[in-house]
């Protein structure tokens, strides 16, 4: 049900590029979280744009989540070569292109004045805000993103034209992200990512750590018993974020190998939703190894399966550190 909170409460848009819903990943749950905090305390709506299968999601979000009013709208535009040209044309980096919507971006014209603070849930939707807006501006960096591409661009495992495409998309986003931060009262980012974001020009006196939001409720879950457990790994993540396929496609192509010569019965399980083609092809070559797709109840592997990987070859937002986000929301009221 939407919520019916004091009038006199201060009003929060929290604008995302994807529906936080339902909480199964790490960037989405993580969203999920901080809007369970801002809704206990004040009036939120939300902006989001629908991708994938953010749309099957709609109404058991706004069954589940407290808000007040509701914009979104989908919007599909995969990568690839046209899309990058057309980002060019247009004169932005491609994931910003590819979360643009004119419809969106006019009801969030229309109707952002209305709010008290706006809260960015990723760097991709400050292209909503317009200049016009006068209150309070917080962007929530789950990653210093600049930092992503100039990473991939410098892995030399990759072809020369895609570390090309990458090193200019690099110093895109880097100009792209620098802006957001600037405009913004208030950067949520890891400490890491901080210290990333410093070095490009954005003041770290504006920038404040970002916080533990996970399921506690796992802590009361009966502890793991290395005897009940098979000769198997296990990997559980998103199999569309370039980083996680990146990994995967690494640790299968030169770990893999190696491990079954050791251990000829061991088996691998690849535990996440729509696995990216090339990790679908890169299985299907490889024996032992299994695309499970979506498990609604992970305890199970996690109580039968040896050893937990996590293979990643860049990224960044790898740490987290504390903050209380109710003393800058409080103060900013």
């Amino acid at each position: 049900m939407m919520n019916s909170t004091n009038k006199s409460m201060k009003k929060i848009l929290f604008l995302t590029p994807e529906l936080p819903f339902p909480p199964v990943s790490g960037g989405k749950l993580k969203s999920w979280k901080l809007l369970e905090f801002l809704t206990q305390n004040y009036q939120v709506s939300v902006g989001s744009i629908l991708k994938a299968d953010d749309e099957d999601y709609v109404h058991d979000f706004i069954l589940q989540a407290q808000i007040n009013d509701f914009y979104f709208t989908p919007v599909k535009c995969a990568r690839g070569i046209i899309n990058l040209i057309k980002s060019y044309w247009h004169q932005m980096p491609l994931n910003i292109y590819r979360t643009y919507s004119d419809y969106f971006a006019c009801k969030i014209k229309e109707n952002i004045c209305d709010y008290d603070m706006v809260i960015l849930d990723h760097y991709e939707v400050f292209q909503y805000i317009p200049k016009n807006y006068k209150g309070k501006i917080v962007l929530h960096e789950h990653n210093a993103y600049y930092l992503m591409w100039d990473r991939y661009a410098k892995d030399k495992e990759h072809s020369f034209a895609k570390r090309l495409v990458c090193y200019f998309e690099a110093i895109r986003v880097r100009k792209y992200e620098k802006s957001a931060c600037k405009k913004a009262h208030l950067v949520f980012a890891s400490p890491n990512d901080i210290d990333s974001l410093e070095s490009i020009g954005v003041s770290r006196k504006k920038c404040h750590y970002t916080y533990h939001l996970g399921d506690d409720s796992q802590l009361k879950l009966p502890a793991l018993k290395y005897d009940n457990t098979q000769e198997s790994l296990l990997y559980i993540g998103s199999l569309g974020w370039e980083a996680n396929v990146d990994g995967l496609l690494w640790f299968i192509e030169s770990v893999w190998p190696e491990l079954l010569k050791q251990h000829p019965q061991l088996t691998f399980s690849i535990v996440g939703k729509n696995p990216d083609q090339r990790l679908i092809t890169a299985v299907e070559a490889c024996h032992g190894i299994k695309l499970t797709g979506f498990v609604q109840n992970l305890e199970p592997y996690f109580q039968q399966h040896r050893v937990f990987v996590a293979p990643l070859r860049f990224g960044a937002g790898m740490c987290s550190g504390q903050v209380q986000p109710d003393t800058f929301f409080r103060e900013s009221s």
